[in-house]
This record gives C-alpha cells, sequence and structure tokens, in this order.
C-alpha cells in the first residue's frame, strides 16, 4: 500500500492536538453530548455516540463525564443546546479550509470564525464553496510501538482497510466512512493501541506553500482550534 503527502495533514492534526490535551475534553463531551441528543443515548443503537465515546477512553476521558455528557445530550440531566453546522471558506494564499462546529451560539461562532479569517487575509465562502476538494474517509490512528509494518500489515489485510502508512511512531490507516468502527474494533480485538478512530475530510489534492507562508497558515489554525467551538478543521495546505 503506497503512502502519499495526504499523511503529513494528518501528522500535523496530531501534534497540534498532543499540545493542546486539555480542550480535547471540551470537544469531546460536545461531541458526546450532540450525538446522544441526535441519535439517542442508547450506544448500541447509535454508531456516532458509540465512535464519540471510544474516542474519549482513548484519550482517558473518565467514565463519570462520559455518562454526564450522554445524559445531558439526551435531555436526562439539564444541560446546554449544541448546534452543528459545518463551515467553509479560505485562508491566506488560496488554502481552503473546512471546520465543523458544535456551538450554543451561531451568531458568536460565525462572528469569531469569520473574524479570524479576515484578519489573515481569508474569508468565509458559501456550503459547497470548498467541500467538493475533499473526500470523506475514516481514518485510524495506531500506536505502533511493539510492531512492525509486516505483523501490522497482516492485520490490516484481514479487516479490509484502503491504505496505511507509518510515520514514526505511528501507524495511519484509511478506511471507507461505513466501515470505520468495524475495522476499528477488530484491530482494538487484535491487540493495538487505538489513538483515534475519526472521519475526516481529506483533501483530494495539497498546496505546497512556502516556509513562511506555512508558519502564518499554522498561526491562524492554532487560533482556530483554540475555539472551543471548532471541533474539527481540515484544510489542502502540504505540511511536508
Amino acid at each position: 500500500m503506497a503512502g502519499h503527502s495526504k499523511w503529513a495533514n494528518i501528522r500535523h492534526r496530531k501534534g497540534a492536538q498532543d499540545k493542546k490535551r486539555g480542550k480535547i475534553f471540551t470537544k469531546i463531551i460536545k461531541e458526546i453530548t450532540i450525538s446522544s441528543r441526535l441519535g439517542g443515548g442508547e450506544i448500541d443503537s447509535n454508531p456516532r455516540l458509540r465512535k464519540a465515546i471510544s474516542n474519549a477512553k482513548s484519550n482517558n476521558m473518565p467514565a463519570d463525564k462520559i455518562d454526564r455528557a450522554i445524559k445531558k445530550g439526551s435531555g436526562e440531566l439539564a444541560g446546554v443546546v449544541y448546534d452543528e453546522i459545518t463551515y467553509e471558506g479560505y485562508g491566506p494564499y488560496g488554502v481552503a479550509i473546512m471546520m465543523d462546529i458544535i456551538t450554543d451560539n451561531k451568531n458568536r461562532s460565525v462572528a469569531e470564525i469569520r473574524n479570524l479569517l479576515s484578519k489573515y487575509g481569508g474569508n468565509l465562502g458559501e456550503t459547497g464553496s470548498v467541500s467538493w476538494m475533499f473526500d470523506k474517509q475514516g481514518q485510524i490512528i495506531i500506536s505502533a510501538e511493539g510492531y512492525n509494518e509486516d505483523t501490522f500489515l497482516e492485520s490490516v489485510m484481514k479487516v479490509g482497510a484502503i491504505d496505511f502508512k507509518r510515520d514514526n511512531d505511528i501507524f495511519i490507516l484509511e478506511t471507507t466512512p461505513e466501515t470505520l468502527l468495524e475495522i476499528r474494533n477488530s484491530l482494538e480485538r487484535d491487540g493495538f493501541n487505538i489513538l483515534s478512530a475519526e472521519i475526516e475530510m481529506v483533501a483530494k489534492s495539497l498546496q505546497k506553500l512556502s516556509p513562511n507562508q506555512t508558519e502564518t497558515i499554522i498561526e491562524l489554525f492554532d487560533n482556530l482550534e483554540d475555539n472551543d467551538d471548532v471541533n474539527k478543521l481540515y484544510s489542502n495546505i502540504d505540511f511536508v
């Protein structure tokens, strides 16, 4: 299975998450809450909630926080009502950006995101303005510690993944969105340490920038990801 420069985006996102572990819990709680509100609080009948809880456990979130988030979403406990929105637009240098937003105040969110993009010379676009540049894929990040590629390849071939790459201390596995949870569970049963399993928007082609331009984009992304309403952020920049 061949590698591709698309993996650089995943590596950058993982690095950014590692630096902001404190904000991860806030965003996971929002995801669990809205998953429970939209699909109900029963894990077996709600795949999105099941994935969110798996992600929470992978990030060592305490069980009581997970339980409270589920109950707030399903209405068993009083809590904030969240809405889910996708924003599309451009950053500086024509970089395409997509953001999954979970917010309790749409007006606040759109104003804050618009202002940030504008500060860096970007702008929000209409629905569909950049989404055509991305494909939806399942992506699983797995600790490579204690495994070689041959051993991992045997498990990957068995579960029917599309592609995989080793990147230093992690394996990055590509799946279809529909098979993400099935493959994740199979690899977990085989003893692999799953760091995350997410549905991602992966750029069909990547845009190369100069080092100075990349530094500016990373600064913008850091500011966007610091916003508690930004659940996920995707772009077509090549971080290599």
